[in-house]
C-alpha cells in the first residue's frame, strides 16, 4: 500500500472552518464576559445606593423626633431649656500649649535685617569685620 500524506485536502479544510468558527466567537465571548463584569459591578453599586438610602431615610426619621432635636441642639449648640441652667467649661487643650512651644521665632522683616545689618557695617560691628580683626590678631601674634 501506498502511505497516505498526513494533511489532507479534507483536513486542511475543516481547519480552516474550526479556526474561522473559533476566530469569529472571540469577539462576542469577549464582549459577553465583559457585559457580565459590568452587571456585577452594577449590582454592588445598586447595593450601596440602596443602603445609603435606607441610612438617610433613617436619619430623616430620627430628624423629626422632637426629643433628638433638642438633645442634638444641647449637644452642638449649646442651647439650654427653658428653667435650665447651663455651663460650658472652657477648658484649653493640651496641644495649643505645646503647638507655640514647638513654633520657631518669628523673625523680624527684611527690611529691618537690612537696617541692622548697615548699622552694624558702619559701626565695624559686623561678621567681616570681626572676621578680619580675628585675622589680622592671629597674622600679628
Amino acid at each position: 500500500m501506498a502511505k497516505r500524506p498526513q494533511l489532507t485536502g479534507r483536513a486542511a479544510i475543516l481547519a480552516v472552518v474550526v479556526c474561522a468558527i473559533a476566530m469569529s466567537l472571540a469577539y462576542p465571548v469577549r464582549t459577553y464576559i465583559a457585559q457580565r463584569r459590568d452587571i456585577a459591578e452594577l449590582r454592588e453599586e445598586k447595593a450601596r445606593v440602596e443602603a445609603e438610602r435606607e441610612r438617610l431615610l433613617a436619619e430623616s426619621r430620627q430628624v423629626g423626633d422632637p426629643n433628638w432635636v433638642k438633645r442634638t441642639a444641647k449637644e452642638r449648640l449649646h442651647y439650654c431649656g427653658v428653667g435650665e441652667r447651663c455651663f460650658v467649661v472652657m477648658d484649653p487643650g493640651p496641644g495649643k500649649e505645646q503647638a507655640a512651644a514647638e513654633r520657631p521665632a518669628q523673625q523680624p522683616p527684611w527690611y529691618v535685617t537690612l537696617w541692622e545689618s548697615v548699622q552694624a557695617a558702619d559701626d565695624g560691628k559686623g561678621r567681616r569685620a570681626t572676621e578680619r580683626q580675628a585675622g589680622q590678631e592671629s597674622v600679628g601674634q
